[in-house]
């Protein structure tokens, strides 16, 4: 750095929250729970043809979105899409169709039934949301490739800041572990 003293290091605003993502999930229990869940309803009904025709029906042809590898931010798209299909994720897995099929009846299947079924899923799927969308918003504007975002990456931040910590009714305990990562 003396040989250049003019060379300038940024980081990718991108790569950057989606690092804070992954710490979402790797330091907050409940973000990790969910998160496995989430991927758990999404690999079993992809994994399996039948289910995706169920699927299918009773989303009224919707799709899900699945988890990827790379991003951290698709897990919270994951739970977004699951948020948005509750309703006919829920009545697909309370079907006749799902209690007579061969699915039902795994091991694998009464998990995610489970899972589906269960109404703290559900909540804690919504708080999880809560810390995580404001963020999601943030990385749609720095990836979006028509402006430059470096301009705006601080102000977008302070915004989404006060809206995770609104989102959450100002309770300190609630938003505190979201603004220390």
């Amino acid at each position: 750095m003396d040989k250049r003293n003019k060379l300038y290091w940024t980081p990718c605003a991108a790569h950057c929250i989606d690092l804070m993502l992954e710490d979402f999930e790797s330091k907050i229990p409940m973000h990790k729970e969910i998160i496995a869940s989430g991927k758990k309803i999404t690999t079993y009904i992809y994994a399996r043809t039948g289910l995706i025709t169920l699927l299918h029906h009773y989303t009224e042809g919707g799709e899900l979105i699945r988890p990827g590898i790379t991003r951290f931010a698709t897990s919270y798209l994951c739970l977004g899409c699951l948020n948005d299909k509750r309703g006919g994720l829920y009545r697909m897995f309370t079907s006749k169709q799902w209690k007579d099929s061969q699915f039902s009846k795994t091991k694998d299947g009464k998990f995610v039934e489970n899972i589906v079924t269960n109404k703290d899923f559900w909540k804690n799927l919504i708080i999880c949301l809560k810390g995580a969308f404001p963020l999601l918003k943030v990385l749609r504007m720095v990836d979006f490739d028509e402006k430059a975002a470096m301009g705006y990456i601080y102000e977008a931040m302070d915004q989404e800041k006060e809206e995770i910590q609104t989102s959450y009714n100002n309770n300190r305990k609630s938003y505190q572990p979201l603004w220390k990562i």
